[in-house]
């Protein structure tokens, strides 16, 4: 199993959301959360001039899949996050060892 994690831009959720919805995956965790890129976010000129880094708005996405279905998933965020502007976003994709549902005691895919 794999957790792919998405930063993306706050008014794309919602075509993730479907785009991931149509692939049959059936649980996400959305957070709300403030960083930079390569675009080194706002810069903003305080008390003499001097610039400093600001923080964008975005939103880390969080899905837990089976291993097959790692590349539908990357494709399928890339398709709906991607603006061709800078800012865009990120997709990581990290291994899990295990997953536990807590209310029924399943464990690895079951628990998905």
């Amino acid at each position: 199993m794999k957790r792919v994690e998405a930063i993306i831009k706050p008014t794309k959720l919602d075509e993730v959301r479907d785009a991931l919805h149509k692939l049959g995956v059936q649980g996400m965790t959305a957070t709300e959360v403030k960083g930079f890129g390569r675009q080194r976010g706002h810069t903003d000129f305080y008390k003499g001039g001097e610039p400093s880094v600001g923080f964008l708005q975005k939103v880390k996405l969080e899905v837990v899949v089976d291993d097959e279905v790692v590349p539908r998933v990357v494709e399928a965020i890339v398709g709906a996050a991607r603006t061709g502007k800078i800012g865009d976003g990120k997709i990581f994709v990290l291994p899990v060892e295990e997953v536990i549902r807590i209310r029924t005691g399943e464990r690895g895919s079951k628990a998905l």
